[in-house]
């Protein structure tokens, strides 16, 4: 019979096992927990955004970009010298207390000349810093040394 449900020794089974429930509840939440991250992540488009009266300020990202002969550039424009980028990254900082830094640098560029302009980031002020990087597939990854 379908409604008497009864173990080996003639009794009824009384508790549930919830341990599989679990289970499945935190999987899920893995799953979407690492699905959100790859959603907010992802690049946008420019778009012309409407005005309002109630809108907010967005707050602008310090992009300092590193090409191969490692010469420096700030949201795009050119940087002579260590000293203005030290006024830039400085006024960048008074304009708003919060900024946050993106350094792009080229991939074959010696690390000493990355770790500087690091350094200077955190003269002026600037302590949070994000690495930008090229999104790769895992099969075009080159293979790691081992030691």
């Amino acid at each position: 019979m379908a409604g008497n449900v009864t173990s080996s020794r003639g009794r009824a089974i009384t508790g549930i096992n919830v341990t599989p429930l679990v289970d499945i509840t935190l999987v899920l939440l893995i799953v979407f927990m690492v699905t959100a991250k790859l959603i907010v992540g992802q690049k946008g488009i420019t778009v012309d955004l409407p005005k309002a009266r109630t809108g907010g300020e967005v707050q602008e990202v310090f992009s300092v970009t590193l090409d191969p002969k490692g010469i420096v550039q700030i949201n795009g424009q050119t940087v002579p010298n260590d000293e203005e980028f030290s006024r830039l990254a400085s006024a960048a900082k008074r304009n708003d207390p919060d900024v946050r830094a993106v350094l792009k640098a080229d991939g074959a560029l010696p690390h000493e000349r990355v770790m500087h302009v690091l350094d200077q980031l955190r003269v002026a002020g600037i302590g949070k810093v994000a690495f930008g990087v090229s999104p790769v597939s895992s099969a075009t990854l080159p293979p790691t040394r081992q030691p």
